[in-house]
C-alpha cells in the first residue's frame, strides 16, 4: 500500500504561512532570517502562525552561527518553548552542539522544558532536532543520542550542506531509526531534487519553497536597504509542486 510523504514548509512571515496552507503543505517550521538557515520569529509572528489549519513548529534559534550556546542564550531558547507552547504551537524545533557532538545535557534540560510546557497546557509539544545535528562527526551515534532524549524528528540533509548529496546517509539513517525516530530531510530539497531524496525511504520532507522577488513592491525600500536584493518570497506554487508529487 502507497502511504503519503509528508511536506514541512519553512516560512519567515504571514504571507509565507498563506502560502503554505494555500500549495497544501503538511506542517510549517515557523522562522525568521531563512538566509542563514533559520532563527527564532518575533512572539507576535508565533501568536498569529497559531490560527493557521495546520501544524506549526517554532525554530527556538537565537542566534546565526554555530550551535554552541552561553547560559544566557540557552535561556533564550527555553523562552522560546515557553512562547510556542503559550501560543499554542503545535511544536519546537531545538538544537545545541558541544564541539562536534550534540550537547546532551543542554539539550536533556530543554526537553525537559518542552515536556513540562506541553503538560501545563493539557497537549504535548512535538519535539523536532535541526540541522546542529548535520555538524556531529557521528550522525548515527547522535541519532543514537536524539532517541535516547525523546526527539520525536531529526531535520537533517545527511550531514552535506544539500539533502541531494548526502542520500547515502539519509538511507543509512533511515534503516538505523526503524521508525524509532522520523528523519526529516531538508536543505535543497525543489521538485528537481525530489526524486532522489525519496528514494533513500525517508517519509518526510522540508522545504522553503521560495523563488526570487523579481522586484520589491517599493523600489525605494531596495534603494534605502529595507530590504534584501536577493529577496525571495514562499510561492504557493511550488509548495503545491511537492505536495503533489509526495502525495501520489
Amino acid at each position: 500500500m502507497h502511504i503519503p510523504l509528508a511536506l514541512e514548509v519553512c516560512v519567515e512571515d504571514l504571507a509565507g504561512i498563506d502560502a503554505a496552507v494555500a500549495g497544501d503543505a503538511d506542517r510549517i517550521e515557523l522562522c525568521a532570517a531563512l538566509a542563514v538557515g533559520g532563527l527564532t520569529p518575533p512572539a507576535s509572528l508565533a501568536r498569529a502562525a497559531a490560527d493557521a489549519p495546520l501544524p506549526v513548529h517554532l525554530l527556538c534559534r537565537p542566534r546565526e552561527g554555530d550551535f554552541v550556546y552561553s547560559s544566557a542564550e540557552q535561556a533564550l531558547i527555553a523562552d522560546d518553548i515557553r512562547t510556542a507552547a503559550e501560543a499554542g504551537l503545535a511544536g519546537v524545533v531545538i538544537g545545541a552542539c558541544n564541539g562536534d557532538a550534540l550537547d546532551t545535557r543542554l539539550l536533556a534540560l530543554l526537553v525537559a522544558r518542552a515536556r513540562a510546557a506541553g503538560e501545563a497546557r493539557g497537549t504535548p509539544l512535538s519535539l523536532t532536532l535541526h540541522r546542529a545535528f548535520d555538524l556531529c562527526a557521528d550522525l548515527p551515534l547522535a541519532m543514537e543520542a536524539a532517541i535516547g532524549l525523546g526527539f520525536d524528528r531529526i531535520l537533517t540533509s545527511g550531514g552535506t550542506p544539500k539533502a541531494v548529496d548526502g542520500v547515502a546517509m539519509l538511507a543509512r539513517l533511515h534503516r538505523q531509526a526503524a521508525g524509532r525516530i522520523v528523519i526529516l530531510a531538508g536543505s535543497g530539497v525543489s521538485p528537481a531534487t525530489l526524486p532522489a531524496i525519496v528514494e533513500t525511504g525517508v517519509r518526510e520532507v522540508h522545504a522553503s519553497c521560495r523563488r526570487p522577488d523579481p522586484m520589491p513592491a517599493d523600489p525605494a525600500a531596495l534603494r534605502f536597504g529595507f530590504v534584501s536584493p536577493d529577496h525571495a518570497r514562499t510561492d504557493a506554487h511550488v509548495v503545491r509542486l511537492l505536495a503533489a508529487a509526495l502525495k501520489t
